[in-house]
């Protein structure tokens, strides 16, 4: 068995993708305390920012965020199961349940986006 064989199996992807997902909100961080800070600075400053957002591509984007955000909270349950509960056999289920449940999350973001 190869060193990097582990990499094929569902439950290191979903690590991956906890992680990836974790640092990539935590890089929006600072985007997100500065369009706070607009809207405490002025109501035009912060009127100017919303109308920035309605554009396509970044309702796009806050997808991908909602996305994100959804697959960080589903890998954070996954891994208090497996501190809290006994390893079974179908850690497997569960990686797909938290991968549904991200994807579902980003969809119904986009479709009320875009109504």
């Amino acid at each position: 068995m190869s060193r990097t064989a582990y990499r094929n199996h569902p439950t290191w992807w979903a690590f991956a993708i906890h992680r990836v997902s974790g640092v990539a909100l935590a890089a929006f961080l600072p985007a997100h305390f500065w369009a706070l800070g607009l809207a405490l600075e002025s109501e035009a400053a912060f009127d100017g920012l919303l109308r920035w957002t309605a554009h396509p591509v970044l309702k796009l984007v806050e997808t991908g965020l909602v996305v994100l955000l959804a697959a960080h909270l589903a890998g954070g349950l996954r891994v208090m199961t497996i501190e809290f509960f006994a390893w079974n056999a179908g850690q497997k289920n569960a990686v797909a349940l938290s991968a549904f449940f991200a994807l579902a999350a980003g969809l119904l973001f986009l479709l009320n986006a875009v109504a």
